[in-house]
């Protein structure tokens, strides 16, 4: 029985070898196709527009002008009618505009934050694609366990079946073992349920639904963090968190938005140029004497500069509450800013505790798998003998089963929380996904190489 059982594991976890596609290749694949960084690619280059647009009114405004028009005056001695015609080019330039000065530095420091919001989402990117690709191998190997602890319940179902039919137990026992081979059935296809939703959220990634996967190594290394001080870890977080980054650099766009707006009470000052000509038709041209010297026509070249000065006196009150908006938008930024930095602190300590919790969790997990193990066989051994019964066997098989699979659970969480702390420190790099990618492999044996310690299981047939 104990053969029948572990041989029925191990021929389904080996059903996973035919493994393909690595973490790099769905990496690459979710650059191209994914919504959210193509989002925070086109914000970035938006706000970048956005910057050249306020930096343009600093900058000269050359524009062309033309004008046709028809005048008639009445006078005491007599009417006149006459057209006037004419084109040119014209120029403007800022000379003392504050107000265009700050807006303008606004923009570039929202461009900054833009840049440090495509930074975080690159970053984004980078964990949500190896915390989908891992919880496919998750989902795999819990829907592996599912079916080995199904297919075992069920022999079991199936031999204390017999052992009623020939008067060797009670009929409570055959009903315990029909009751768990149904309770397993159902956690089998929640399982596989749970599959193909891992993989679905895969493909709304990389655009493609994923056949099979490659795995960890089986001597895959759960590494401490490096520095082992989670003060250094802080800091670092503190320092180079892209969060903090993005809420530094929008309070400080907003207080470059108050010193906007305190610029309206301030003066303007413009050099204007122009240089054009004028036709005039059909003018009435007086003499000396008062006299009229009858009608003609005119050409002039007319070129004009000067500096003109604006003192704003009064706006309706608007200047003054513009002003109590941005103090506002100020405090709120200043406030997001306490409260990103707070969080980023709390999150990369906490972080960097759980790190090293997977790591004792999987390290204890693996004794318990041995631990399980000897315990199965030693019940499957009273059982021969009568001295144990069917709940028994069926709770020490679940109970194995649930060691393989917490293990497993254990190294893709150390995996996922180990880029989750570099996030969280902003150190989080694509070369994270090529140095995590070498331990994976389409040929590793998975969950089901810790269950081949027994000699006895080579021949499937025994």
């Amino acid at each position: 029985m104990k053969k029948q059982l572990l041989c029925g594991l191990i021929s389904l976890l080996s059903a996973q070898a035919a493994l393909g596609m690595d973490l790099v290749e769905s990496y690459e694949q979710a650059i191209s196709y994914d919504s959210g960084i193509a989002a925070a690619r086109a914000s970035l280059e938006a706000q970048e527009a956005s910057a050249d647009v306020t930096r343009s009114a600093l900058l000269p405004q050359i524009g062309a002008y033309g004008n046709a028009n028809h005048y008639d005056v009445d006078g005491p001695s007599q009417g006149n009618s006459y057209q006037s015609f004419g084109y040119g080019v014209q120029l403007s330039q800022p000379l003392f505009q504050a107000d265009a000065w700050f807006a303008y530095d606004a923009s570039k420091l929202q461009t900054e934050a833009a840049r440090a919001e495509y930074n975080l989402a690159q970053q984004q990117l980078i964990l949500d694609v190896a915390e989908a690709y891992f919880n496919v191998l998750r989902a795999a190997d819990n829907l592996t366990t599912a079916r080995a602890t199904e297919n075992a319940i069920e022999r079991q179902y199936g031999q204390a079946q017999e052992r009623f039919d020939v008067g060797l137990i009670a009929i409570t026992e055959v009903y315990e073992a029909r009751a768990s081979f149904d309770d397993s059935s159902s956690r089998r296809i929640a399982a596989e349920s749970d599959l193909d939703i891992a993989r679905e959220r895969l493909a709304r990634m990389t655009g493609e639904y994923p056949g099979e996967l490659e795995n960890l190594e089986q001597d895959f290394p759960l590494m401490r963090p490096q520095p082992m001080d989670p003060q250094e870890w802080e800091a670092t977080a503190v320092e180079q968190n892209w969060q903090i980054e993005t809420a530094i650099r929008e309070l400080q766009a907003s207080k470059a938005n108050l010193k906007e707006a305190k610029a309206g009470h301030y003066p303007t000052v413009e050099l204007t140029a122009s240089l054009g000509r004028q036709r005039l038709d059909n003018v009435e041209v007086s003499t000396p004497t008062g006299l009229s010297g009858g009608q003609q026509d005119g050409t002039t070249t007319e070129g004009v500069i000067g500096v003109s000065i604006n003192v704003p006196l009064y706006a309706g009150g608007g200047i003054q509450a513009g002003v109590r908006q941005q103090r506002s938008v100020v405090d709120v930024q200043d406030h997001n800013l306490s409260t990103t930095r707070r969080d980023v602190r709390v999150n990369t300590r906490s972080v960097f505790r759980t790190v090293n919790t997977n790591i004792e969790t999987a390290s204890a997990l693996e004794q318990t798998i041995v631990s399980r193990r000897s315990a199965l066989d030693a019940t499957l051994a009273g059982y021969d003998v009568g001295t144990r019964n069917i709940v028994e066997v069926l709770d020490a098989q679940r109970a194995y089963y649930v060691a393989l699979r917490d293990y497993a659970n254990a190294r893709y969480d150390y995996v996922v929380n180990s880029l989750r702390l570099k996030q969280s420190a902003g150190i989080l790099s694509p070369q994270d996904i090529v140095e995590l990618n070498k331990w994976l492999s389409a040929n590793a044996p998975g969950i089901e190489a810790l269950a081949t310690e027994d000699e006895t299981l080579d021949d499937p047939t025994r």
